[in-house]
């Protein structure tokens, strides 16, 4: 028998949020009591109140996950047996995936099918391909002389601070504590305070698959006060963080005064590189659905377009004749995008689009908010800018919204030169038949992913996922990904 449709403005209306801590494997209120509102960007509703974590909550945070860590009730378990408990919480994150997807629509705004459908899946597929791959690292004998033996070997580094932004939250925490427990790693989780709902949820499902009280903490709380504490915490081994360029420098100059390596994942301006001889009905849906997906809010967005010349007329008005179509509304009505996360990245995205108009670009086409979006929401129309200058600041800068860019190039050398014409360097697509030319471009791009007609964003967990410059360095995903939550230790034996 099929299972019923959920009722999802039913189930809206009946959840209640538990939003304390997650400490050694039990809910608990902050030492201080505070709590700060959390309310949904959909319609400004008051979702609940969550607990301010302040310095205090991270070092009890850090010191479970050091008490776990050194007692070995995780590190000390075999990688078949981590990998028994991960496979157990990858099931357990599908079975609660109309929980998780309720809270991640109503938390962060994202349309109700893309959290069921894509956030929860992708989460529990990222953790099941971690426990599938631990058992599958092996360690290394170096060459030396018959006399002696040399072991290489990866151990886990300690206590892992992650700190994860409000953009993809059930994704990332996958990608990022997934690998670092499959490592046998201890954790101190820093959701964002904008969307920190399923990560508190995820500690609970945590609990209930046998990952040893400790093992993942959870302190939710404002980045200035939590995220502070975490990222300066001379407790952590290692630091991942994924947010803005700004946030990201911060959090490298508060590691380094221990001496804490840091992966970073932040902001990108990612071109879409369209030849002449591109299959544009190939093309187009990618090309607009890379800038709009979640209504633009991901790092790895396709802002750019680039067209090359003899074509950029009928490419923008391809474009625009999709971009029309669009329609923007509340997430549970499960139109093509809905609001952004904030007042302030409200804010933001409008401040770009004077600054559009006040250089007089040519804004060659808008989709539609329906006449359902509630007052409360942070909704914005998505755009398409035309002819931009790669100069210009809409050409340069990450807005974080439904804005794309359309520049023109006259060859293959201009077009490698706008597209690496920025600080960023995370993600590029190449559109074209000529296969000799898509290869010199993709090793001539300066960035960690290069799609070919096609434009996978961060594509799947078997594919590394980082950038240079100021997209940031180190890789998630991947067997990348579990090595970087590693040391390696050489043992060196002289036996004669």
């Amino acid at each position: 028998m099929n299972k019923p449709a959920t009722d999802w403005h039913a189930a809206a209306s009946a959840l209640r949020i538990d939003g304390r801590a997650f400490i050694g494997g039990q809910r608990v209120a902050t030492a201080s009591g505070e709590t700060f509102a959390k309310t949904s960007p959909i319609d400004g509703r008051m979702l609940g109140d969550i607990a301010r974590g302040r310095n205090e909550d991270v070092d009890t945070a850090v010191a479970s996950a050091r008490a776990a860590f050194a007692d070995a009730r995780w590190a000390g378990k075999a990688p078949a047996a981590r990998k028994k408990v991960l496979q157990r919480f990858a099931e357990k994150i599908l079975a609660a995936r109309d929980e998780l997807a309720l809270l991640e629509t109503l938390d962060m705004g994202k349309p109700i099918q893309y959290s069921l459908a894509v956030d929860v899946g992708a989460t529990a597929r990222t953790i099941a391909w971690y426990a599938e791959a631990v058992d599958k690292i092996y360690d290394e004998i170096a060459p030396t002389a018959a006399s002696a033996l040399a072991l290489i070997t990866r151990e886990p580094m300690g206590v892992i601070g992650v700190v994860v932004p409000w953009n993809y939250p059930m994704q990332i925490i996958g990608r990022s504590v997934g690998a670092a427990l499959a490592m046998g790693n201890a954790c101190v989780l820093k959701p964002a305070e904008e969307a920190c709902l399923t990560a508190l949820a995820i500690g609970r499902i945590a609990q209930q698959c046998g990952l040893p009280a400790g093992a993942l903490n959870i302190v939710p709380g404002l980045g200035e006060e939590a995220g502070a504490a975490l990222t300066a915490h001379a407790g952590v081994q290692h630091l991942s963080f994924t947010g803005s360029v700004a946030t990201g420098r911060l959090v490298q100059a508060a590691a380094a005064k221990h001496t804490v390596p840091v992966t970073l994942e932040l902001g990108g301006k990612s071109p879409q590189i369209v030849f002449a001889d591109a299959d544009l009905d190939a093309a187009l849906p990618f090309l607009v659905n890379a800038g709009i997906q979640n209504a633009g809010q991901t790092c790895s967005a396709g802002s750019r377009i680039l067209v090359e010349r003899s074509r950029f007329d009928e490419v923008v008005e391809r474009l625009a004749q999709r971009v029309r179509a669009l329609k923007v509304g509340p997430a549970l009505a499960d139109l093509d995008l809905g609001p952004l996360i904030s007042k302030r990245q409200h804010e933001i995205v409008s401040h770009y689009l004077g600054l559009a108009r006040d250089a007089g670009l040519s804004i060659a086409a808008q989709g539609e908010i329906v006449d359902s979006a509630p007052a409360g929401g942070f909704y914005v129309r998505p755009t398409l800018v035309a002819a931009v200058p790669a100069a210009h600041a809409l050409a340069q800068e990450e807005i974080f919204g439904p804005v794309q860019v359309v520049i023109a190039f006259d060859d293959e050398a201009d077009a490698l030169r706008i597209a690496n014409g920025t600080p960023y360097g995370l993600v590029a697509g190449v559109w074209t038949r000529d296969g000799s030319r898509a290869l010199r471009m993709a090793r001539a791009l300066r960035c960690g992913q290069v799609f070919i007609n096609n434009y996978g964003a961060g594509g799947g967990v078997e594919l590394p996922f980082g950038g240079v410059g100021a997209s940031g360095h180190g890789r998630e995903k991947g067997f990348e990904a579990l090595y970087g939550f590693s040391a390696l230790k050489t043992v060196a034996i002289l036996h004669g």
